[in-house]
């Protein structure tokens, strides 16, 4: 089976048209079975509000979800639409879709060989894993407050940084809850292996989430994380975002100074050291 080509985009705002009525069956039942297996391994796993964003806009229906659909849905709970855009877009449009509460997500889905691990993200990274928590009204703020931030942080020349902080919460970040630690990055939660090794293996620092800290703070794009930050709560967040003056803080980070992924720092609250076997493994092996 020949799965669709990725299109372009001729639109200032990079949107394309999901063309939901295209989708083949086996790139129905590809979804069917990424969210079969996932769904069931986050159980226990990732926050509450992951689950129930999951089980409030119905993605388990059945097939690739309809975003015009899924959207309506959304859009009632919390301000927020999902619009198809054909693979990864410039960050100035990325920042300005966030900022006016429209999520971008890609419209092509991986293949059977890319189950597992896919490189650029596809509509199962971006429908399963981020938009059920815009079903939170306080995370769907930090959201917007990102995008907006974003847009600010182009004058600053400090993407790179800001980069680091949508990184660590919206695609790696983890929750500390009653019961333990929870998954809530997209990153994370759309992944088979990285949901077992985030929460399970003894590797990784797990870390108190500090915004400068993080925004100072390298990551890994091509294997497991070496630390993961841990929240406390999606208001923690929020608040981190509006009722910080970024203006001294970028002046503060034009020192260049970067913190490796495995580092830990001194003033670190620490939730887990990792021990970091299995990054020294990896690297041993290459």
């Amino acid at each position: 089976m020949i799965l669709r080509q990725r299109r372009t985009s001729d639109r200032p705002d990079f949107t394309i048209d999901q063309d939901w009525s295209s989708y083949t069956a086996d790139e129905h039942a590809i979804w069917n079975e990424l969210y079969a297996r996932q769904r069931k391994l986050l159980v226990g796993r990732a926050d509450d509000a992951l689950l129930e964003g999951h089980d409030a806009l119905n993605l388990g229906r059945g097939g690739i979800p309809n975003l015009e659909k899924i959207s309506d849905e959304l859009e009632k709970m919390t301000g927020w639409r999902v619009v198809s855009v054909p693979s990864l877009v410039p960050d100035d449009v990325f920042f300005r879709h966030l900022a006016n509460r429209r999520f971008p997500a890609g419209a092509f889905i991986r293949t059977r060989e890319e189950l597992d691990y896919i490189e650029e993200p596809d509509i199962f990274h971006d429908v399963f894993g981020h938009v059920p928590l815009l079903t939170n009204p306080v995370f769907g703020d930090y959201m917007q407050a990102y995008g907006e931030g974003g847009l600010r942080a182009l004058k600053f020349d400090r993407l790179k940084n800001l980069a680091a902080l949508y990184w660590y919460t919206v695609e790696f970040g983890l929750i500390e809850t009653p019961n333990g630690l929870r998954i809530y990055g997209a990153g994370i939660s759309s992944s088979l292996k990285e949901s077992i090794f985030a929460l399970d293996d003894p590797s990784p620092n797990r870390i108190r989430f500090d915004l400068e800290r993080v925004l100072r703070t390298n990551y890994r794009i091509d294997d497991f994380q070496e630390s993961y930050f841990v929240i406390r709560s999606y208001d923690e967040l929020f608040r981190a975002t509006v009722d910080t003056d970024f203006a001294p803080l970028y002046d503060r980070l034009s020192d260049g100074k970067r913190h490796a992924p495995a580092t830990v720092l001194a003033g670190d609250q620490l939730v887990h050291r990792g021990t970091g076997v299995y990054a020294r493994e990896r690297a041993r092996a290459k």
